[in-house]
């Protein structure tokens, strides 16, 4: 039973709660939402209606003034109440946007 409850992630969440805006590629639709276990390699979406398992979907979280800003795809959903993501950790062309999330993380990791 461990090996079933064990938990896959590479890299440690936060518990940041950001303002999350999620699109699918090529849908005007944007869902308003927030995150919750943040890390480098994805997040937790909290709302009540998620995307389906495996959908790609654009995503931005704000803090602020600051922004983090990726193409994820949707791994998990727990219905009615959220969804669960991941991006790619290592893409050169947005490492802008991963020294912001970074920033983030490392705050979190302080407190």
């Amino acid at each position: 039973m461990a090996d079933v409850m064990a938990d896959r992630r590479d890299f440690t969440r936060y518990a940041l709660t950001l303002v999350a805006q999620v699109s699918e590629p090529g849908n005007s639709t944007v869902l308003i939402a927030r995150s919750s276990d943040v890390s480098r390699s994805g997040c937790y979406i909290d709302t009540l209606n998620p995307l389906p398992p495996g959908a790609e979907i654009n995503i931005q979280l704000r803090s602020g003034e600051d922004v983090f800003e990726t193409l994820a795809r949707v791994v998990y959903v727990c219905p009615g109440l959220g969804m669960g993501v991941n991006w790619a950790t290592d893409v050169p062309d947005q490492q802008q946007w991963f020294a912001v999330l970074d920033r983030w993380l490392q705050k979190a990791a302080r407190t």
